[in-house]
Order: C-alpha cells, then sequence, then structure tokens
C-alpha cells in the first residue's frame, strides 16, 4: 500500500504551487475587499452603505461553486471574455471571503470603547485620523483571530478549482492519481489532507504573529502573559 506513497506525494506536491498562488492571491483580494466593504457599512451615506450591504449579502448567499461557474463559463457568453481558470478562480475566493471579511471588519471597529472616538473628537481629529491612527490599530487586533479562520477556510475552498482544471493539488489527487490507483484512494487522500493541514498550519503561525505584531503596537501585551499575569496577582 505505501510503496507508491512517495509517487503520490510528488504528484499532489506538483499542484502545490498553484494551491498557494490561488490562496495567496486570494487572501490579498479578501483582505482588500473586507476593508473596503466593512468600512463601507459604517458610512454616513446611506447609498454607500446600501450597495456595499448588496455585494456582501449577495456573496455570501449564493454558492460558492455555483459563482465559480457563473465566472468561467457564463460571464464569457455574455461579454466574450475569458478568464483564465486561476484567476477566475481567485476573483471567486476574493469576493466570496472579502464578503464576509467585510463583516468581521465592521464588527471590529464597532467593537472599540465608544471613549476612544470620544477622545479623538476632543483632540480634533479629522474622521480619516480618528480611523488611521485610533480605531483601525485598536480594531485590527480584534480582527486577526477570525480572519485567521477566515483564510484557512479560503486555502481549503482552493479545492473547488478543480472544477474548472485548476491544476491544484486537490485535481492532481482526483484527476491524476484516483483514475489510476483505485486501490489506493484511502493514501492519496490521507496524503492530501496532510498537505492542507501543513498549510493551515502555517497561516495560523504567521497569523499569531501579526495578532502579536498588532497588539504590542496599541499596548497590549499577549494572551499568554495576560493570563499567566492574572495567576499571579500582580505584574511580572
Amino acid at each position: 500500500m505505501f510503496n507508491n506513497a512517495p509517487h503520490f506525494v510528488s504528484v499532489i506536491a506538483d499542484g502545490l504551487l498553484v494551491t498557494i498562488q490561488a490562496t495567496v492571491g486570494g487572501i490579498i483580494l479578501a483582505t482588500v475587499l473586507s476593508f473596503v466593504a466593512g468600512l463601507a457599512m459604517l458610512s454616513r451615506y446611506t447609498a454607500v452603505r446600501a450597495i456595499t450591504r448588496v455585494y456582501v449579502e449577495v456573496w455570501r448567499g449564493t454558492s460558492e461553486v455555483v459563482q465559480l461557474f457563473w465566472l468561467y463559463f457564463v460571464l464569457p457568453v455574455l461579454t466574450g471574455f475569458q478568464l483564465l481558470p486561476l484567476w477566475a478562480g481567485v476573483l471567486v475566493l476574493g469576493l466570496n471571503f472579502g464578503a464576509y471579511g467585510a463583516e468581521i471588519v465592521r464588527g471590529a471597529v464597532q467593537s472599540v470603547p465608544k471613549e476612544q472616538h470620544e477622545g479623538c473628537v476632543a483632540l480634533n481629529f479629522s474622521p480619516a485620523q480618528r480611523m488611521r491612527r485610533v480605531i483601525l490599530p485598536q480594531a485590527l487586533v480584534e480582527m486577526v483571530p477570525p480572519f485567521n479562520n477566515l483564510f484557512i477556510q479560503l486555502l481549503k475552498g482552493t479545492a473547488l478549482l478543480t472544477f474548472i482544471t485548476v491544476p491544484e493539488m486537490t485535481h492532481q489527487a482526483t484527476v491524476v492519481l484516483v483514475p489510476s490507483f483505485t486501490g489506493d484512494v484511502a493514501l492519496i487522500f490521507t496524503i492530501l489532507l496532510l498537505f492542507y493541514l501543513v498549510l493551515s498550519i502555517v497561516i495560523t503561525f504567521l497569523m499569531r504573529l501579526l495578532e502579536r505584531w498588532a497588539a504590542r503596537k496599541v499596548g497590549r501585551m499577549p494572551a499568554k502573559r495576560e493570563a499567566a499575569i492574572a495567576r499571579g496577582g500582580g505584574v511580572a
């Protein structure tokens, strides 16, 4: 059973770079859209809030697979413009998870204590200065853990790109390996699971570094140190 394991690892690894490209591209686009849409939902202008809410509800409320098929198969029929498979996948991942991320940004900004907003007004900060210097740095600390979960979900969502023939890891396993090694299906998919697990651990590690950096920037202690101090009953 395990004699073919090195070959399976090699073939699945051939799709690793494409999976990483789709994940990183999706994360970048989703992050940008999350902040733009999340802050737009807090706009004083009703039209801006309404347009943003439509985007969020449409992309959260429809199937990710159907979104992928629509962009890749339907859009060319309507416009004559055919997206490359990988770019179509990145676009769907970014738009879909950006809609979820918008709610994370909105909620984190609203969680900043009201006193912080009042202090900014007392210091005569402009709305942009308030957001950039005071509100967003504090909100970022609250955003990182849910964004960590979101990015891991996005990584797993790259497996859907196999439906439009993107040669990522799941495509390599299901299209290249399984038809030729039907007796080793369990081993093939176990190896595939391990690939995704390792990538998820890498994302979590990087996001925890970001969380610690963001906490230091606003003068907060890491959670472990806070817990240790609380148990000790004093300052370490």
